[in-house]
């Protein structure tokens, strides 16, 4: 896989150049970056059995383009809301996993309260544990994916009943 910091340095290089695109091969994941003017594609595909994740995006080379990178909460907005309730998504691609280590228990189940900081899940991206917050206040009223599951960008994992 690609670190963040191969990436960032690898859009400066294609940025500094007078390459329009870049296509890189490394340890079963692929990188294709294109310059400006056109919209850049960042495709990594994994030989393990991590799905393929493609994000287009229109923004300048100078600001690189992360996968693993939470959505600015201006530019993407909830998938619409169904009887009130606020879905809590996925900011990344990676493993969904209700507690911190098999021994201890979820951190959150249906009918618990959460506030805005309260941990919900970690997902595992790359090897790294990424808790993720509610960021809403109400109760849990759906878990919509099960324990180790492969989870995508954007894909809503809770149902909360905001209060």
């Amino acid at each position: 896989m690609f670190k963040l910091s191969e990436i960032k340095e690898l859009i400066k290089l294609v940025d500094q150049t007078s390459v329009h695109e870049l296509e890189i091969e490394n340890e079963g994941a692929r990188l294709l970056i294109r310059k400006p003017g056109k919209t850049e594609v960042v495709n990594v595909q994994s030989a393990s059995l991590v799905p393929t994740y493609t994000q287009a995006v229109q923004a300048p080379m100078s600001q690189p383009v992360a996968m693993t990178s939470a959505p600015q909460a201006d530019s993407v907005q909830p998938p619409a809301q169904a009887d009130n309730l606020y879905p809590i998504v996925s900011p990344m691609v990676g493993t969904f996993y209700r507690a911190s280590s098999p021994e201890n228990g979820p951190f959150v189940n249906i009918g618990d309260r959460v506030n805005e900081k309260s941990v919900v899940c970690i997902l595992e991206a790359m090897k790294l544990m990424n808790e993720l917050e509610a960021e809403v206040k109400g109760e849990i009223v759906e878990v919509l994916v099960e324990n180790g599951q492969l989870v995508e960008f954007g894909q809503p994992l809770f149902m909360v009943k905001p209060e």
